[in-house]
């Protein structure tokens, strides 16, 4: 049995996405501690911006194509790799300024440059399942006077289950800035209590997923 996780979060201590992540994992190695686990941490190793020659390459005929071309393609088709070779996925990203962090575009972007990957109406890993993992600083809610502003969600659910294929289960905290943030004070233990369905729907999401997979025949 082998997982891909991959984080997003630029902080370490502190960071509710890995959080909420530990927990999903956990509940899966509580039910399978022998699998494999595949890590990429995007918010402590960003990728090297080669998208653009990781684009030009694709797009250059073979013999045009630059070292910094090669080097981009074979950035490329190591991510997709890593994605082809799990059975199961991890994917835990925070929401920076009302959409995905930069370094998940990035990755995203370059995946796709891929052979494997390009075609976006062909599903790169159909049916396989994933849990994603998302942490919200303030309140989205529909009814909130900022519903509608989560542009990261949609599009990660776009990507991940609906180009890519991916059978997806979504855990999110909202408020998770009201312990810092005076003017959200009086939101605190809303936002206690919001954390703790999370860490329980991350657990339940991490057993079912590890429920699921079973070895071949």
């Amino acid at each position: 049995m082998r997982f891909f996780r991959l984080d997003a979060s630029i902080r370490t201590d502190g960071s509710v996405s890995r959080s909420l992540a530990d927990e999903v994992e956990a509940a899966w190695r509580n039910a399978l501690p022998d699998a494999v686990v595949t890590r990429r941490d995007l918010g402590i190793d960003p990728l090297p911006p080669v998208w653009p020659d990781a684009l030009a390459g694709k797009m250059a005929p073979p013999d045009a194509r630059t070292d910094a071309h090669l080097r981009a393609r074979a950035a490329a088709a190591h991510l997709v790799d890593e994605l082809l070779e799990a059975d199961a996925y991890l994917f835990a990203v925070p929401m920076y300024n009302f959409g995905v962090p930069q370094q998940v575009k990035h990755w995203v972007d370059l995946i796709i440059t891929d052979d494997r990957a390009d075609n976006t109406s062909v599903p790169l890993v159909p049916g396989r399942p994933a849990v994603l993992v998302t942490a919200r600083g303030g309140g989205y809610a529909p009814g909130t006077p900022r519903e509608g502003w989560d542009h990261a969600t949609p599009w990660l659910q776009r990507i991940l289950a609906d180009v890519w294929g991916l059978d997806l289960t979504v855990v999110s905290a909202e408020l998770t800035a009201a312990d810092y943030n005076p003017a959200m004070a009086h939101l605190q233990d809303l936002a206690r209590r919001q954390r703790a369905d999370a860490h329980a729907a991350a657990a339940a999401a991490g057993s079912a997923l590890a429920a699921r997979w079973r070895p071949a025949a």
